[in-house]
């Protein structure tokens, strides 16, 4: 079979599976098992496809058919132009939380960020990622989860950052002290109850997607510890769901913190960045 046959075969079994993107799937899932990059093995789709590989390709492509996110059948998935390996111990990482890298790429324009902080790193995108723009920097990335850990630091090999990151197990903040420069976290935030898509529901790991019944529970523990951690003229960035920037960001200003909201792509509130105020540093009301 070519490999244009055993495209058509797969999207139609996947449209008829209910996924909204069967042609991509299938296109992404058949590069895997050859071990090309999607665009050139589009670039001859009349080539054959032995068929050691094509069963190879029909038992990922069941998979998927069940609603196994591709990231996870794959074991691989692109941010911020990086490869990350990911499992289903971690999240999958999400363009969204681009909007976190370019904040902190912004607010440190001037002057790198010396020590970087990521709570929940998971597959450690976030943290790793901004080591990379940032090459005089460096990181600790914190999970409760040991073998998202494992992940994280495989990352940072497989990135050449390792030399430049930390990975700790630990719940939150309670592992590490600081002062921190930047801090990223991306923690759980959904609401108990709240509905999610099926794919997500059944395949990624819901301690990292549930924060009580409104779930702002982690930002009630995480931020409070800021004030130890963050340097004077430290920022902290987290991703927030787009009906939160309100509640987080007074969570933030009850702490002490002045707060800034960045949107996403799509025009959403996606993250919120704190820095002490100036009346919390002793040094009146300042502008924010």
């Amino acid at each position: 079979m070519t490999r244009a046959e055993v495209l058509r075969r797969a999207a139609g079994q996947l449209a008829v599976a209910g996924l909204q993107e069967p042609r991509l799937d299938a296109e992404v899932l058949l590069a895997h098992v050859l071990g090309l990059p999607r665009l050139t093995m589009l670039l001859d789709t009349s080539r054959d496809v032995s068929g050691e590989d094509v069963r190879a390709f029909e038992a990922l492509v069941a998979r998927r058919a069940t609603g196994e996110p591709v990231a996870y059948i794959t074991g691989v998935r692109e941010f911020w132009s990086l490869e990350f390996r990911v499992t289903p111990a971690t999240l999958i990482p999400r363009p969204d939380s681009e909007t976190l890298v370019e904040a902190v790429l912004r607010a440190f324009a001037a002057q790198p960020p010396a020590r970087v902080l990521d709570l929940g790193t998971g597959s450690g995108c976030l943290l790793l990622s901004v080591l990379h723009e940032f090459s005089g920097s460096f990181g600790v990335g914190v999970d409760r989860s040991e073998a998202a850990a494992r992940v994280a630091a495989d990352n940072a090999r497989h990135l050449g950052l390792a030399d430049r990151a930390a990975i700790v197990v630990g719940d939150w903040a309670g592992a590490v002290a600081g002062p921190f420069d930047c801090i990223l976290s991306n923690p759980p935030y959904i609401g108990e109850g709240e509905a999610l898509s099926p794919e997500v529901a059944a395949f990624e790991p819901k301690t990292a997607l549930f924060a009580g019944p409104d779930g702002l529970d982690d930002y009630r523990r995480i931020i409070p510890e800021l004030d130890r951690l963050l340097s004077p003229r430290g920022r902290a960035f987290f991703e927030i769901g787009y009906t939160q920037a309100e509640a987080v960001g007074r969570i933030a200003e009850t702490n002490g913190f002045s707060v800034r909201i960045h949107r996403d792509l799509a025009g959403l509130p996606r993250c919120i960045e704190c820095w002490k105020s100036e009346k919390s540093l002793g040094m009146g009301t300042g502008n924010g």
